[in-house]
């Protein structure tokens, strides 16, 4: 696999993620693209064996499956991966007057982002607007491709303590400015009836999020790096995406499952805690004329991948990281382990996962926090919640993990796809936690 050509497949398809919409906005354009067909949830679903489906849940939400021709030993093989990625979120009520002609706008934190990495660097919105249309209400994806805000820093000479350690107040320091004097409160949202064609009296909702328009890169004298906005978790979301669609297992049904809303809990109808990937199942079962016996049968000899970035050892801070289980951009896929169970991977899915990676050569590595350290979360063990089977957590190992514009290597993105395109092709024969057959 290139890995140039990969990586800049990855850029273009986060370019056009510019928020957990758009997202899945972009996944769908790849699944009609492939011939999938669309299953709306609130409709009858007629699935027959040998077709390709997808679905969605808020339009921040999707899962697509594979139904494989020869089902008499069914079972399901999934990655799960997530839409969003920590950024500010617009209140409803967003301008607000500040000194002189000034006009910024009121936001909060979505997800636990780095706060500093948000200054002084060109910002748009995106999101989706609910506007009146023919006495109906719409939804309409919105985004305005120009540089239309700053979060602008204070003076060192102002704010001596800068460099020491600064708290940062969201409420103070983290909001844009959107005006010296050109525009009026009222103006914002005249802005987005013009982007969007409509009349400000028509706009009835929005969901909109602060975007990083700072340029996309791969860098290093030998190009050894990719570094963008979003990386967590969209390198998944598209690893995952691209494995799936390159993938057959006649004898199991493949599901590539993106989630919204991990970066705040997950807890949400759209989130991995939701019922969503179980509701989903059990429709599928249903629609091949499984009963519910059979279902649970085949959700016990199912495989989930969680997919998720991890922490690289940074060059300058290795002591932050634990001893012997510390990972390294361009080495390979993460393995994630916590005895906490916060990530899922145990001996008996990191055999599954390693057998795999070991098939197509592809190197991997272990993560585990510092014993005196407390780390994150992430999808498998709270989507587990609603659909119990066996799991491992993994993820390319990245720098600035919640930054603005982060880092990977060049090597890592290929690495996860051949890896993944192999669990889906291979057919994996659970019996219990007592052994695993492959085909």
């Amino acid at each position: 696999m290139n890995n140039i050509e990969i990586s800049k497949e990855l850029l273009t398809f986060i370019d056009s993620s510019k928020s957990m919409f758009h997202t899945v906005d972009t996944m769908k354009k790849y699944f009609d693209k492939a011939g999938y067909t669309f299953l709306p949830e609130n409709a009858k679903w007629e699935i027959k064996k040998g077709g390709n489906y997808y679905t969605t849940r808020n339009n921040s939400s999707i899962l697509a499956f594979q139904v494989g021709e020869e089902l008499s030993d069914y079972h399901f093989q999934i990655t799960a991966a997530h839409s969003d990625s920590p950024t500010y979120k617009v209140k409803a009520v967003p301008e607000m007057d500040a000194p002189g002609e000034h006009l910024k706008l009121n936001v909060e934190g979505y997800g636990g982002m780095i706060d500093s990495t948000w200054f002084d660097r060109p910002l748009s919105l995106a999101g989706r607007v609910l506007v009146r249309e023919n006495g109906n209400i719409v939804n309409k994806l919105f985004y305005i491709d120009k540089d239309i805000l700053m979060i602008p820093n204070v003076a060192i000479h102002l704010n001596r303590e800068i460099n020491n350690g600064y708290a940062y107040n969201k409420q103070v320091d983290l909001l844009p400015l959107f005006s010296s004097g050109e525009l009026k409160k009222g103006d914002f949202d005249k802005m987005i009836a013009e982007e969007l064609g409509v009349k400000v009296e028509d706009i009835v909702a929005k969901d909109l999020f602060l975007v990083n328009r700072q340029r996309q890169c791969i860098w290093g004298y030998k190009d050894e790096f990719v570094s963008t906005p979003k990386l967590d978790d969209l390198q998944c979301a598209f690893t995952s995406m691209k494995a799936f669609l390159d993938a057959k297992n006649p004898k199991a049904i493949n599901v590539c499952a993106v989630f919204d809303n991990e970066e705040v809990g997950s807890n949400t109808k759209q989130g991995a805690m939701s019922t969503f990937m179980k509701d989903a199942l059990k429709r599928i079962n249903a629609s091949l004329g499984f009963g519910t016996d059979e279902y649970h049968q085949a959700v016990a000899k199912s495989f989930l991948v969680s997919c998720d970035n991890a922490h690289a050892v940074h060059p300058n801070h290795p002591e932050l990281y634990d001893p012997t289980n510390r990972t390294f951009m361009n080495k390979g896929i993460v393995i994630k382990e916590a005895a906490n169970q916060k990530y899922t991977t145990d001996a008996f899915s990191r055999a599954v996962f390693l057998e795999i990676c070991k098939k197509v050569d592809v190197p991997t590595q272990y993560f585990a926090n510092r014993s005196d350290k407390v780390g994150g979360s992430t999808l498998g063990n709270l989507s587990n919640i609603q659909v119990s089977l066996h799991a491992l957590d993994i993820g390319v190992a990245q720098l600035g993990m919640h930054s603005s514009f982060e880092t990977c290597g060049i090597k890592d993105t290929g690495y996860m796809v051949t890896a993944l395109k192999e669990f889906f092709s291979t057919n994996i024969k659970i019996d219990c936690a007592d052994g695993v057959i492959f085909e």
